[in-house]
């Protein structure tokens, strides 16, 4: 099951966190990974090379997200080297926390531009050799926060709602060339951008979750795999939602 042999995967921020996990994953299943990332190359190294640890294959592709002449370069680049894309992983994110009186011009633009621009300029990029190919999947990582709301994450909670209505137009408009669009939709995961919270905040998210307990970056890895996958070919414009039950 989940054979990626010979598919071409792009796992935007794969530096760390969900992209990380994600990328090894894909990689285990057999697909050649393009670990892509911003300005942390280091981390982006050792992503790689755990890939290789794990008998996977693998290359860096750094370009920011939210430059769509970047996009379009480093995604031509990767197609003319490589043949194809068949497998996008939209993971690049950030996050700008403030209570809405407190939101800047420039931290809502500065989201917008990286988890809203960066997912829609990389499947513009991707889509095209998907087509030429008759067979593509496109994954975008939301939030459970995009469905439940979350006081203090209104920039980052419209940003990632917004993944959704992209995950279910595309979905609709790129069915009938074998491409699926789908989303995962994380709770509380292990990751840097959770790391700075208070274990008073901590706890009360586990109190607040069914299974008790924070995810890990594999188990978003997993869905993601099973989305990318063959045995999925029948599932699109869906969101997973990989949230211990915070929000059913």
């Amino acid at each position: 099951m989940f054979d990626l042999a010979g598919k071409i995967a792009v796992v935007t921020g794969g530096s760390r966190g969900i992209g990380r996990a994600t990328s090894i994953a894909l990689a285990e299943a057999g697909a050649f990974v393009l670990v892509n990332y911003r300005s942390n190359e280091e981390a982006a190294k050792e992503t790689l090379r755990l890939i290789e640890g794990a008998g996977g294959q693998g290359e860096l592709l750094p370009f920011d997200v939210a430059d769509p002449g970047a996009v379009d370069r480093a995604i031509q680049g990767a197609v003319e080297r490589h043949g194809r894309i068949d497998i996008l992983v939209n993971n690049a994110g950030i996050s700008i926390d403030q209570l809405l009186l407190r939101v800047s011009s420039k931290d809502l633009e500065m989201t917008w531009a990286t988890n809203v621009g960066g997912a829609v300029y990389c499947a513009k990029a991707c889509i095209r050799p998907m087509m030429r190919n008759k067979w593509g999947r496109i994954v975008n990582v939301s939030s459970v926060v995009a469905e439940s709301g979350n006081p203090g994450q209104v920039a980052y909670s419209a940003s990632k709602a917004a993944l959704l209505g992209i995950t279910r137009t595309l979905a609709r408009e790129y069915a009938s060339r074998g491409i699926t669009v789908n989303a995962v939709a994380p709770g509380f995961i292990e990751t840097d951008m959770t790391f700075d919270l208070s274990e008073a905040a901590k706890q009360k998210i586990i109190d607040q979750t069914p299974l008790g307990r924070i995810g890990r970056p594999e188990e978003v890895a997993a869905a993601v795999v099973f989305l990318a996958s063959e045995e999925a070919s029948y599932i699109t414009g869906q969101v997973v939602r990989v949230n211990g039950g915070m929000y059913v």
